[in-house]
């Protein structure tokens, strides 16, 4: 295994928590990734606020990198895929189409967020398997919201956690999973996004994510 992996047990079931703001499910060859907001940039530009454009290669470059050095067979987008109808511009359409094209032997599917269901469909050229609020799988139950379901183990997104490290006078912010009792929220997978600081309780977990690594904290 990858040693920048961090392995976790959850519901019974190993698991691993990514560098590239990943959950791998490996007896399941399933990856999931939360909160991608495809056409942010394109959306703010319409406003006349001028953005870089490599957000997107970057995330792209890291969900193709989590896909192959685990193998998965099948991805899991929790919600927020897209971020708004405005800013699905035909060349981003094209250009998210031609870069499916290039994991076709992927199952791709998407658990609809709050930010999709404003933007309306996704394009048929994604080849999207859509479910509208959550898919329950083995011990887990795989949403937007992170709200507890009795039985199960819900993995979530929506919150885009952080949490801040402290040492003397240097601060770090920093993207995190966020593991409680009944609910597990990934990190927002792309980099252009903000953040909501976490508060630790008894029995969670948290772990960060620092430059190449996974670190409990």
């Amino acid at each position: 295994m990858d040693p920048r992996r961090c392995q976790v047990r959850v519901g019974g079931t190993p698991l691993e928590l990514l560098p590239e703001r990943a959950l791998f499910w490996p007896e399941a060859r399933t990856l999931a990734v939360a909160d991608l907001h495809w056409g942010k940039t394109e959306s703010f530009q319409r406003h006349g606020i001028p953005l870089p454009l490599g957000v997107l290669d970057e995330d792209l470059a890291r969900l193709s990198s989590a896909l192959s050095s685990t193998e998965a067979r099948r991805l899991l987008v929790l919600g927020d895929l897209v971020h708004a109808r405005e800013g699905l511009t035909p060349t981003l359409v094209q250009r998210l189409a031609a870069w499916r094209e290039s994991h076709a032997d992927v199952t791709m599917v998407l658990i609809r967020g709050n930010h999709d269901l404003r933007a309306g469909p996704p394009p048929d050229a994604w080849r999207l398997d859509v479910h509208e609020s959550h898919l329950d799988e083995g011990p887990f139950r795989f949403a937007h919201h992170p709200t507890p379901e009795t039985g199960r183990y819900v993995w979530a997104g929506h919150l885009h956690p952080t949490v801040r490290l402290s040492a003397g006078r240097d601060r770090l912010r920093l993207p995190c999973f966020h593991l409680g009792r009944d609910v597990g929220v990934l990190p927002a997978f792309s980099a252009f996004t903000g953040g909501f600081d976490m508060t630790r309780r008894p029995g969670e977990r948290v772990f960060a994510l620092a430059g190449p690594s996974v670190v409990e904290v």
